[in-house]
């Protein structure tokens, strides 16, 4: 999935836990998103919606995440805090092989 439609959705199930209210284009591009217009957004939140991430209780409403979304937002999460983790292990690796080859000269 490009990351910007990760974003949005990241960003409808954020506000969607928080309000328990369907989500709207305007409030992802007010309160989440603001590089981004509504219009971008609703297109985006189309797409999702027909890839089965997100439903739409009726016409005029916002977007729902369905248990797909919340399933690739926790993969994603775990993603997220297993990613620097690994970074900081590379970092501690380089670190120590500098403070080796200093001690040598």
């Amino acid at each position: 999935m490009e990351e910007r439609k990760q974003r949005i959705l990241q960003a409808i199930i954020d506000d969607y836990v928080l309000t328990a209210m369907p989500v709207g284009s305007r409030t992802i591009s007010r309160k989440y998103l603001s590089h981004l217009s509504s219009a971008t957004i609703r297109n985006e939140m189309s797409d999702l919606t027909e890839q089965g991430f997100l439903s739409q209780p009726h016409v005029s409403a916002g977007r729902v995440p369905s248990p797909q979304a919340y399933r690739l937002y926790v993969d994603l999460l775990t993603d997220e805090q297993i990613r620097p983790l690994t970074s900081a292990e590379e970092l501690r690796r380089g670190y120590f092989s500098q403070v080796s080859h200093l001690e040598g000269l």
